[in-house]
C-alpha cells in the first residue's frame, strides 16, 4: 500500500502517539530502583537500574552509571526513613577511606552532596538504622600509628547522626542526611562519630578489651529492626596453620547512637569465616552465613540482645549473602557454586527449597524495595545481575525476563528504593 503525503503524516502522527503510550506505560510500571556499585575503573562507578513491576526485568536509567565518589565501592546503604522526604544513598569507598552521600532523584539519578572521612581505613560495611537516624560503618583496620594491611590492627565500628531536616534549616548547616554534623554558631562541620561508651569515636573489634595482639578481620555489619542492637561479624586467621576462627560481636545501641559491647566486650566464637547477616522483623532471629563451614548459624535474640543458639543449616560452596523475604523465605548466595539456595524459615528453624543457578560468583542479593516478590543476585566475575520471580506459596524462584542482566565491571552489592518512596 502507499500513502500519499497526507496520509504518510497521519501514519507517522498515529505512530508516535503509540510509541508516546507505550512509553509512558513503561513509565508508569517502573515500582524500584536498584543501586550496584561496581569497583573496576577508578573512581568506582554506581550503576542505577529500574524495575519492572509486571515481569521484574531490570534496565538501566539514562546517564548510568554515576562515579562512586571514590575508589573500590564496596558497601553501600539507603535511608529506610527518608529525612524531609528526600532519600540519600550512601557508599563507601574502601580505596579511598570514605563515605560518599548521594541524593536519589525521582528518576533515581544520584547527586553527590558530601562526602566523610571514616575514622579507620578501608571501610567494609555500612547500615543504617530502620528509624533512618544514624549510620554505622565498619572500617578494616582501625586508626592505631603505624598500621597497615602488612603491619595489621584490630578493626574498628563508628557511627554517625543523619543530619535531620531541621538541622539542615540552620545557617551554616549541611543538607539532609550528610553524616557526623556538628555546629559551632553558624560553622558547620562533617564526619563527626557519635561518642561511645569508651568514650571514643569508634570502638576496636578485639577478642577481649585487652587483646590487642590477634588480628580480627571484619566481615559484616547488621543492625536489627528495632534499633536496639547491632551485631558485627569477624575472623582471624592462624599464619602457621591457615586456621580461621570465626566472632560474633554484639553492640547495644544507646539513645544517642552511642554502642555499648556486649558481653563485656568479647564477642562469642562462631565457626571459621562468618561473613553476612539477616534477622527477622521481630528482632527475634538472627541467621549467619559460615563462608568457610558452608553453614547457616540461627540464633534466638534475647530482649537484652545476646544470643542463644537455634540450629545449624547447610547451604552450598562458599555461602556469601543472604536476605529473608517477609519473614517466610531465607536465600543464600553460594559464590563458588554460582547459585542461590532458598529456604523455608519458621522460628530459626530453615528447611531447603531447592538451589537454583546465577552467573558465576553471586556475593550479594536483595529482594525488590516494594515486595512485590522479585529477587536479585549480583555475580562479581560474570559482571552481571540474575533476577528471579518468588513463588510465594512455597518460596521456589523462577528467572524474570531476560534475565541476567549486564553491569559495569566487577559488581560488589546491591539495595535499593522503591519509585516514590515509602518503605526500602
Amino acid at each position: 500500500m502507499k500513502f500519499g503525503k497526507v496520509g504518510q503524516v497521519v501514519l507517522v502522527s498515529a505512530t508516535a502517539l503509540v510509541v508516546a503510550s507505550l512509553f509512558t506505560a513503561c513509565g508508569t510500571l517502573t515500582v524500584d530502583f536498584l543501586f550496584v556499585p561496581t569497583s573496576k575503573l577508578t573512581p568506582g562507578q554506581v550503576q542505577v537500574y529500574e524495575v519492572n513491576s509486571e515481569t521484574g526485568a531490570l534496565r538501566t536509567i539514562p546517564t548510568s552509571p554515576f562515579p562512586s565518589g571514590g575508589r573500590d565501592p564496596v558497601a553501600e546503604a539507603v535511608s529506610p526513613a527518608p529525612i524531609g522526604n528526600i532519600d540519600s544513598l550512601y557508599v563507601a569507598n574502601e580505596d579511598d577511606n570514605n563515605i560518599t552521600q548521594f541524593t536519589i532523584g525521582t528518576d533515581g539519578k544520584l547527586y553527590p552532596q558530601s562526602t566523610v572521612n571514616t575514622p579507620g581505613t578501608f571501610p567494609m560495611a555500612l547500615a543504617v538504622n530502620a528509624a533512618g537516624t544514624y549510620e554505622y560503618v565498619v572500617d578494616t583496620l582501625g586508626p592505631t600509628a603505624g598500621c597497615s594491611l602488612t603491619n595489621p590492627c584490630p578493626g574498628v565500628i563508628a557511627g554517625y547522626a543523619m543530619t535531620t531536616a531541621a538541622e539542615a534549616a540552620m545557617t551554616g548547616s549541611f543538607g539532609v542526611g550528610s553524616l557526623g554534623q556538628t555546629c559551632a554558631g553558624s560553622t558547620c562541620t562533617l564526619g563527626t562519630p557519635v561518642t561511645n561508651s569508651n568514650n571514643l569515636g569508634y570502638i576496636p573489634l578485639q577478642v577481649s578489651p585487652t587483646n590487642t595482639t590477634t588480628v580480627l578481620t571484619p566481615s559484616g555489619l547488621h543492625i536489627l529492626n528495632n534499633g536496639n542492637f547491632l551485631y558485627v561479624t569477624a575472623y582471624s586467621v592462624n599464619v602457621n596453620t591457615n586456621a580461621f576462627t570465626g566472632y560474633l560481636f554484639g553492640f547495644a545501641i544507646g539513645s544517642g547512637g552511642g554502642l555499648t559491647p556486649l558481653n563485656g566486650g568479647t564477642p562469642i566464637s562462631l565457626g571459621s569465616e562468618p561473613v553476612a547477616m539477616a534477622s527477622n522483623s521481630g528482632s527475634t532471629t538472627l541467621y549467619v552465613v559460615d563462608e568457610a563451614t558452608n553453614q547457616i548459624k540461627s540464633f534466638s535474640i534475647q530482649s537484652n540482645g545476646t544470643l542463644t543458639a537455634a540450629g545449624t543449616t547447610s547451604t552450598g560452596n562458599q555461602p556469601s549473602a543472604l536476605v529473608l523475604i517477609n519473614d517466610q523465605y531465607l536465600y543464600v548466595t553460594n559464590s563458588l557454586d554460582g547459585t542461590i539456595t532458598a529456604y523455608s524459615a519458621s522460628s530459626g528453624s530453615l528447611t531447603k527449597v531447592g538451589s537454583y543457578a546465577t552467573d558465576a560468583d553471586p556475593i550479594a542479593v536483595v529482594g525488590d524495595p516494594r515486595n512485590l516478590g522479585f529477587l536479585y543476585t549480583v555475580n562479581f566475575l560474570d559482571n552481571s545481575l540474575s533476577g528471579y520471580k518468588i513463588d510465594m506459596t512455597d518460596g521456589s524462584l523462577i528467572n524474570t525476563d531476560h534475565s541476567p542482566y549486564s553491569s559495569t565491571a566487577q559488581p560488589t552489592t546491591i539495595t535499593g528504593i522503591p519509585h516514590g518512596g515509602a518503605t526500602h
